[in-house]
């Protein structure tokens, strides 16, 4: 693991110019220079679909299917996830037999009775988790979060205003400190 710096943002909406950082043990790119991440061999996509059903195949492609039409994406399958990068991880889900569990990365908190749980990573960076069990999930609402969230990806909420204040974003029992999770883990976006 590694240790990260702050991104400068670009002017009005853009995305910051600044090239991206390429860990040199990992091959992966990341907005910020040494980028706290865990360096793995990527799976493939097949190895994530061995056990899951076809319709949770099926649910994942509407998803990617969203994502690519939004500009360039890179979908990179790590360990126990699969993720949706562009100048970072905007979006991630996780294959079950029979479902499948995401998140999406918004700079606001959102409530829908669909997300399963909230966690403020930083005031810019709200983690929104929900499960799917079919295509036909990949509806309007779901679109809307993906559209937000690739603009995250992107970075282009770090040009405009202040950023929201977290406190009220934030349930009980989350922590917002120096992107740790509730659970204690480090944010790995």
């Amino acid at each position: 693991m590694t240790g990260g710096v702050a991104a400068s943002a670009g002017a009005a909406g853009k995305p910051p110019d600044r090239p991206l950082w390429t860990c040199l043990r990992c091959g992966r790119t990341f907005a910020n220079r040494n980028q706290t991440h865990t360096c793995a061999s990527p799976r493939s996509l097949e190895d994530h679909f061995a056990r899951a059903e076809a319709h949770v195949r099926d649910t994942f492609n509407r998803i990617q299917e969203v994502v690519e039409a939004l500009g360039p994406v890179t979908v990179l399958p790590e360990k126990s996830r699969i993720a949706f990068h562009v100048r970072m991880s905007f979006a991630a889900v996780t294959l079950r037999r029979r479902w499948l569990d995401g998140h999406v990365v918004l700079s606001r908190r959102l409530d829908s009775p669909r997300f399963r749980r909230i966690e403020v990573v930083s005031p810019r960076n709200v983690l929104h988790a929900f499960r799917l069990t079919g295509p036909d999930e990949v509806d309007d609402e779901v679109r809307t979060w993906l559209v937000e969230a690739y603009r995250v990806g992107e970075q282009r909420h770090l040009a405009g205003g202040p950023a929201p204040d977290a406190r009220r974003a934030r349930r009980p029992g989350l922590r917002s400190d120096r992107g740790v999770s509730s659970t204690g883990r480090a944010a790995d976006f």
